[in-house]
């Protein structure tokens, strides 16, 4: 019995051993997994953000790659000989990009605002209704001086925006100095959306502190391709310098849900296309009306002899005086050809002798 037990705990030290030989250990000149795993995620995180430079920035690629390898204390080298490795045993690099696209994926949205704040442009919007837009801040401070009177946004629009959607601009206006007349001061507050097919604006004009809003929205023009905005402040010549607060900014996102309007609309241009066939078919039959009714009346006109000769085809006999001025139109013509002859045959000659 125990010649059995020993048996099996041989077996079982055997297996064990084969077990920890068959694990891959990492070379000491490779960097470890744990600190592989951290370095790819941070190496990816900055190649994704230098994918987008414009071409004069070009040269910041390297400083990001720069920067992922100070951090872990490695260099390029080292990194491409230990991916060499790395490619080799399969198993063990397939477990560490698992982890890594895990973790990117998690946090996606951080690498999204990130990319955006680096381009200094408004990230993608949030998909739904009734989605506040505006990417920029809420306040801002406009004087009546040349370099400091407007605020200009280009708003990129994504697939979140959808076609009939309706946007809604809203601002509030304060004048630091209220005293002063509303016909020396003027604020111009306009939005335009581009659409597929064409481009809708509004402007509103402010002289006073209030609150207002911009709404806009197209049933038939498409997708929208770009939302361009101002606020523009002017004021009189000789006036004292006066500034403009301008603050709870937000641009409402509204999705047009109703299905009754898609059909309304599609039966409305059907019936306004059937009136334009309609009216079509009216004028051809009163012109074919009009041009029969001329032709009776020519024919009214015409004599008995003249509307037998139509309707059969036959010509008029000619009179003596018609067949002699014929005639004689004839043989001068003959004559002209006749004398064209023979100052061609005399030119020939000429230019024989």
């Amino acid at each position: 019995m125990k010649s059995k037990i020993s048996f099996h705990l041989c077996w079982a030290s055997v297996l064990v051993g084969l077990l920890v030989g068959c694990k891959i250990k990492t070379p000491e000149h490779v960097i470890p997994e744990s600190t592989m795993e951290n370095l790819l995620y941070d190496y990816h995180l900055a190649k994704s953000m230098s994918e987008n430079l414009p071409y004069e920035e070009n040269y910041k690629k390297s400083l990001y790659m720069d920067a992922v390898f100070k951090k872990y204390g490695t260099t390029k080298a080292d990194f491409d000989s230990s991916m060499v490795w790395y490619t080799r045993n399969t198993e063990v690099i397939a477990k560490i990009y698992e982890k890594v696209r895990n973790r990117l994926k998690g946090e996606q949205d951080l690498v999204s605002d990130l990319i955006a704040k680096r381009d200094k442009k408004p990230k993608t919007t949030k998909a739904g209704d009734s989605i506040d837009v505006w990417p920029w801040q809420h306040v801002l401070r406009l004087t009546n001086a040349t370099l400091d009177n407007k605020y200009v946004f280009t708003l990129p629009v994504d697939s979140n925006y959808h076609e009939r959607d309706t946007l809604i601009w809203n601002a509030r206006y304060h004048f630091t100095q209220p005293a002063l007349s509303d016909s020396l001061r003027n604020v111009f507050m306009a939005l335009q959306i581009m659409y597929e097919k064409d481009t809708i604006s509004q402007l509103e004009m402010i002289n006073a502190s209030c609150t207002r809003q911009i709404r806009l929205y197209a049933d038939t023009l498409g997708s929208m391709k770009e939302i361009k905005g101002i606020i523009f402040y002017t004021a009189s010549e000789g006036q004292t310098e006066d500034a403009l607060l301008v603050d709870q900014l937000s641009m409402m996102r509204f999705h047009c849900k109703d299905s009754l309007s898609f059909e309304a609309r599609d039966s409305l241009n059907r019936e306004m296309a059937l009136r334009d066939s309609l009216a079509k078919i009216a004028v051809r039959q009163k012109d074919s009306l009009s041009r029969s009714t001329d032709e009776e009346e020519d024919e009214r006109r015409l004599s008995p002899d003249e509307l037998n000769r139509r309707r059969t085809g036959a010509r008029p006999a000619k009179k003596p005086e018609q067949i002699e001025v014929e005639r004689h139109i004839q043989q001068e013509r003959r004559e002209r050809q006749m004398i064209l002859r023979k100052k061609q045959q005399q030119r020939r000659q000429q230019r024989d002798n």
